[in-house]
């Protein structure tokens, strides 16, 4: 059964109802987030019987199941640095236009947005930008890859923060200005990223999907600090899938620029077939920066929709999860010392991670959709290892193509 999506801002948990939003028949299963005073506290997982009022029955299990969640402190945004948002797209122009409707909706006082067009096939994305968004900036990118088209935007980018997103998402207003806020805050910080959400729940693909995590985070702020690692991450900072994704992620341009940008060799649109986001994640820390995650800046991202969808990305997954340590070995031998001697520990890390999951045992999504009892298929763990087991033959044959089309 098909659950909505919904969004409830409460005035405290014992306060009122400020507003609700469901863009589906509220009636039957929904899945919520839950504000206070406009700041995402957790999610909600319920069912509102006909003929109640969503609103009220909403509120009421978000008082009883989020009541020793504590109040996200005060924001103290100051001096927001000027930040230019790059989105990558190939040939979804419909997506692209929900996405920079979104993204032209934000509250930052300073910003600009361009669109990244990835060895297109038509003009339709060109056309969409000049007619309908003359404020955006556009780009072509020949070389295909999401990675390549990444460094195409930071090469076109004017800000003294680059913030990443994509196509197939819709940002929350105050979006730009929580990513880019840690930035004026902590002058080590080299990466933000944040809170993803999904935009609907309507099919078994999408619900599996989100019953076992999706791409959320959590709802408590993190830093992770390369001269501190953290203690319950012994990992670290291998297990760069627990920082963010690349859905929702910024960084400061001289820090991102000083590692040397993305591998072109890794992403979605190569044969590596992800990635990018990951090895980006672990440059920038090893080269001292900290990395930050905030669940107030939120984005929500439309899940694939399809069986044979979720079966792609099960694989994609764990390709890209061993391409990008194939990438750091290669471009960052400085690193492998700290990664074989993490190795073993890594290896039962990865066949716990791939192995099938029963819904009592899932890594829970915020709120209670993790516990559902949908079962992660063995088909689709076996994808995983099966992508796991490609990814270095991926990045081998990514770099060679890379280097042939950049040499024509």
């Amino acid at each position: 059964m098909p659950i909505a999506v919904a969004d409830i801002d409460l005035d405290g948990l014992d306060g009122d109802v400020l507003s609700f939003r469901c863009a589906d028949d509220p009636h039957g299963p929904v899945h919520a987030l839950v504000r206070l005073r406009g700041r995402p506290l957790g999610t909600v997982l319920g069912h509102v019987p006909p003929g109640a009022d969503p609103a009220r029955t909403v509120a009421a299990l978000a008082r009883r199941r989020l009541a020793d969640h504590p109040e996200p402190p005060p924001e103290t945004y100051r001096d927001l640095p000027r930040t230019t948002v790059v989105v990558a797209t190939r040939e979804r122009a419909g997506q692209l236009a929900r996405a920079l409707d979104s993204l032209l909706a934000q509250d930052h006082p300073d910003y600009g947005i361009v669109v990244v067009d990835n060895a297109p096939r038509t003009g339709a994305t060109r056309e969409l930008v000049r007619r309908a968004y003359p404020a955006v900036r556009y780009v072509r990118e020949d070389v295909p890859g999401l990675a390549a088209a990444h460094n195409t935007g930071v090469a076109a980018a004017d800000g003294a923060v680059l913030a990443f997103t994509d196509d197939d998402v819709v940002a929350d207003p105050h979006w730009l200005t929580a990513l880019t806020g840690p930035f004026a805050d902590d002058p080590r910080i080299g990466c933000v990223t944040g809170l993803i959400l999904p935009a609907q729940l309507r099919t078994p693909a999408q619900i599996l999907l989100e019953s076992h995590g999706g791409f959320a985070k959590g709802f408590t702020a993190r830093t992770y600090d390369p001269a501190r690692p953290p203690a319950d991450q012994p990992l670290f900072p291998f297990t760069a899938g627990s920082f963010g994704s690349g859905a929702n992620m910024a960084f400061r341009a001289t820090a991102l620029k000083g590692v040397g940008g993305f591998d072109p060799a890794t992403g979605t649109g190569t044969p590596a077939r992800g990635g990018d986001d990951l090895y980006a994640f672990v440059a920038v820390l090893a080269a001292g920066h900290r990395l930050h995650y905030t669940p107030d800046a939120l984005v929500r991202h439309h899940h694939r929709e399809t069986w044979q969808d979720l079966r792609d990305q099960a694989y994609g997954y764990g390709a890209g999860l061993t391409a990008y340590l194939t990438a750091l070995a290669v471009r960052r031998p400085a690193l492998l010392p700290a990664l074989l001697a993490r190795l073993p520990r890594g290896l039962a890390h990865a066949r716990a991670m791939t192995a099938a999951r029963g819904g009592t045992t899932t890594t829970a999504a915020p709120g209670e959709h993790g516990g559902q009892g949908h079962p992660w298929p063995r088909s689709l763990s076996r994808l995983e290892r099966r992508g796991m087991l490609y990814g270095p033959l991926g990045y081998a044959r990514a770099r060679l193509r890379t280097g042939r089309l950049e040499a024509r």
